[in-house]
């Protein structure tokens, strides 16, 4: 059953976005799970053993287990690759350098989008050419991606930041919410 189960993931994996260099904290869940799914996320964590001369046949054993695992991870990490990423990661020798290599160049730009994430929420006004519903989801899809990459806000402090960016028209509406005694949720 495990052997049907990682054959069928396998041949979904196809199926699964490619990473074009954007959302990279969400691609890397999703590679995560895929590959512990697989189990051979060991090898990430884990150094390449070293085998003495005198290796017993069980190092030995432990050691070819890590290099097949590390071939299938990294190869698996390679697929969920675009092509223009494939070829400039495709020379890195081991899953662990391929993921190290991924997080300081991609967690480095996130640290810049966390600050173009704020910037997004502070100036999104709403107007009344488009649906305001439309527009609130706008506003829910950046407070998502706030959680993506771990910003907190309080809610109360993003309901009433919501409200302030209600279209001109919703001016008798925004001035009554924000008088109510009671706590407004975003739901």
């Amino acid at each position: 059953m495990y052997g049907e189960t990682v054959k069928e993931m396998t041949s979904k994996f196809g199926k699964l976005e490619k990473f074009e260099g954007v959302n990279f904290r969400r691609w890397k869940q999703k590679m995560r799970f895929l590959l512990t799914t697989l189990k051979v996320v060991n090898v990430l964590p884990t150094p390449m053993p070293e085998l003495p001369d005198d290796a017993t046949v069980d190092q030995i054993r432990r050691g070819n287990k890590w290099d097949n695992d590390d071939f299938i991870c990294r190869g698996h990490i390679l697929n969920g690759m675009s092509d223009a990423l494939f070829d400039v990661y495709q020379s890195v020798e081991t899953a662990k350098e391929l993921c190290d290599s991924l997080e300081s160049k991609y967690m480095a730009e996130d640290s810049s989008s966390k600050k173009f994430l704020v910037s997004n929420f502070n100036y999104y006004k709403m107007v009344d050419l488009r649906h305001v519903m439309e527009q609130f989801h706008d506003i829910l899809r950046i407070l998502g991606q706030f959680t993506q990459h771990n910003l907190k806000m309080d809610e109360s402090i993003s309901v009433s930041s919501i409200i302030d960016k209600l279209p001109p028209s919703w001016q008798t509406f925004k001035h009554m919410l924000k008088h109510k005694k009671e706590e407004l949720s975003l739901t």
